[in-house]
């Protein structure tokens, strides 16, 4: 079954059987290796996209529920957002062994997309989802209140 959605800002169109997880459309059809296999369940956050704004976990989700939307991969980021958090991510040198941290990035601009300004908490909610097997989560923490700062001016 052939299905369209766009990519990073580009259309595709890949056929595929429509119960295929967006990660392995993105992985094996489309190349886009930035998403992570961790867990297969939706519960390290290794393979989160953005889904329509939307942060989502594309091991769990068909590739026919993104029929005609847009999908954003860590490749694909170029927010304002996404560039500080990048940065701080970089600055603070907050990955070990870097494994999560595409999916780590990709919760995190999302969370500095709808709240420019996160406390602590907001922080831990919003990340809870994301697992990272060394520990960096004060490093994680300390680089989206650095980016914050950076947005602010």
């Amino acid at each position: 079954m052939a299905i369209t959605f766009t990519v990073n800002g580009e259309e595709r169109r890949v056929d595929v059987d429509p119960d295929t997880p967006l990660l392995w459309v993105l992985r094996d059809e489309l190349r886009l290796t930035g998403t992570k296999f961790g867990c297969g369940i939706a519960q390290c956050g290794a393979c989160t996209v953005h889904l329509d704004g939307t942060t989502r976990r594309s091991c769990v989700t068909p590739v026919s529920m993104v029929e005609g939307a847009e999908v954003t991969t860590i490749e694909g980021l170029q927010s304002p957002e996404a560039r500080a958090v990048q940065d701080a991510w970089v600055g603070i040198d907050v990955p070990q062994c870097g494994y999560c941290h595409s999916g780590q990035v990709m919760s995190a601009t999302a969370l500095l997309e709808g709240n420019p300004s996160p406390s602590d908490q907001d922080i831990d909610e919003a990340m809870a989802g994301n697992i990272c097997r060394c520990a960096t989560y004060h490093r994680i923490r300390q680089a989206i209140h650095t980016a914050a700062k950076t947005l602010e001016g």
